[in-house]
């Protein structure tokens, strides 16, 4: 088992130093940050385990060179043996906004951390459609909640483009690109609402390719949750899932009201 810290951050990054993951052969536990930096070092950490090595450390930019839009850079350390992670935060919702929910489709893209944490948060209450998609059966948890639609997708902004216009998504999948061409699509599409994980960074670079599609991106709200509150991807599925009930609970109060007959 290897476990790896971040023990350094400059600029912009998904996780701040002190977060830890522990990989072994066959699983992962804890995250630092999900995408492509993740990916590499649950790769590394492996690839140490086969060799029997016990310890390394590296410094990656995220940006050229691993094709993030963070724009900075995390030293991690490569460390063999446990560590404590990251649990899960129990974090009620507001039971005031849960009673105003009207509900509807909601589709949510990429089963990582954040993902999971979306689902543990909004799956149990059952007040939207929840349809969640990613690339592989492989990435999904063994146990979701009931009504909850796994959907694996080779192709997902190919199903972007055939999604409910009325729905809401949430997007934070592991690749820039992917979530890039899901933000085309959906804005091609329509939509209720959209969010999107991602820094400051990250949505001005993704506001200028999508304009030089001739698409607004002004409809989309990124980043998703609220950034004052931390990175954790449980805080973030709470703000997030705050932020949508508050609007979902808006677009009820601003449709017409239909006149009962009598």
């Amino acid at each position: 088992m290897i476990s790896v810290e971040i023990i350094g951050v400059r600029g912009s990054a998904p996780r701040d130093a002190g977060t830890v993951m522990v990989v072994d052969t066959l699983e992962s536990h804890g995250t630092i940050g999900g995408g492509a930096l993740e990916h590499r070092a649950i790769a590394t950490a492996r690839r140490m385990l086969a060799e029997g090595r016990s310890t390394y450390e590296e410094t990656l930019p995220l940006g050229p060179g691993l094709g993030q839009c963070c724009g900075g850079a995390v030293t991690l350390r490569y460390a063999e043996g446990a560590r404590a992670v990251d649990r899960p935060l129990d974090l009620p919702l507001d039971p005031a906004l849960v009673a105003r929910a009207t509900g509807g489709a909601l589709w949510l893209w990429g089963a990582g951390h954040v993902g999971r944490a979306v689902v543990r948060a909004l799956g149990p209450l059952r007040l939207f459609s929840i349809t969640w998609i990613d690339s592989s059966a492989e990435r999904f948890p063994a146990e979701v909640p009931s009504g909850v639609a796994i959907t694996p997708a080779a192709d997902m902004p190919r199903l972007a483009a055939h999604a409910p216009r009325d729905a809401h998504h949430l997007i934070f999948t592991y690749a820039h690109d992917i979530d890039l061409a899901l933000c085309a699509a959906l804005l091609r599409r329509g939509f209720a609402s959209c969010g999107l994980i991602g820094s400051a960074t990250k949505w001005a670079r993704f506001q200028n390719r999508l304009r030089a599609m001739q698409l607004d991106p002004e409809s989309i709200t990124c980043p998703i949750g609220d950034p004052a509150r931390g990175k954790h991807p449980d805080t973030i599925a709470h703000s997030t899932a705050t932020a949508l009930l508050r609007w979902d609970a808006h677009l009820h109060d601003s449709a017409p009201k239909t006149r009962a007959a009598v």
